[in-house]
């Protein structure tokens, strides 16, 4: 399979997935996908610019969609990152797995924004991203919160009942 890991961070790309989490995982290159991100410029060329030596394509969600079954049928090794677990449920509705190896969806940091609940350090959900997140888990993903590879980590059924 060629997902090595997906991962789900409101900063997409940046220095920290690079330096920990590509030396963790095989990666050949970095899909990031996000609408608004895609969409501008200036926005998209700073994400490519935090990136040495690794590929980085940024495609908005409909993109993402067309491109990504001949990217999993490659034999190299992405990374998939989305802003939001919204994002990754659109793909799964567009009949598009994203099933790696260890069946994990990887959550880093989701800011607090309004109507959020904060669930756990610098990780807050919304209505919608908590709708999705039970989507995907529904759909066979373990759902594990984890800013870095060497922190602790919980699941998104822990985290669940904080909504309560």
């Amino acid at each position: 399979m060629s997902i090595s890991f997906v991962r789900i961070d409101d900063r997409v790309i940046h220095g920290q997935l690079v330096t920990r989490w590509a030396k963790e995982l095989p990666c050949d290159g970095i899909i990031a996908i996000d609408d608004a991100v895609a969409a501008d410029p200036l926005l998209s060329s700073v994400m490519k610019g935090a990136v040495q030596d690794i590929k980085v394509w940024l495609f908005d969600t409909a993109t993402a969609i067309e491109k990504l079954p001949k990217i999993i049928a490659s034999e190299k090794h992405y990374f998939v990152i989305g802003k939001s677990p919204v994002t990754l449920k659109r793909i799964e509705e567009a009949g598009i797995s994203l099933q790696n190896s260890n069946k994990k969806i990887n959550v880093g940091p989701m800011s607090a924004r309004a109507t959020t609940t904060t669930i756990g350090p610098n990780q807050s959900v919304n209505p919608e991203e908590s709708a999705a997140f039970d989507y995907l888990l529904l759909r066979g993903h373990q759902i594990e919160f984890r800013l870095v590879p060497d922190a602790s980590s919980y699941s998104w059924q822990d985290a669940r009942q904080k909504l309560k």
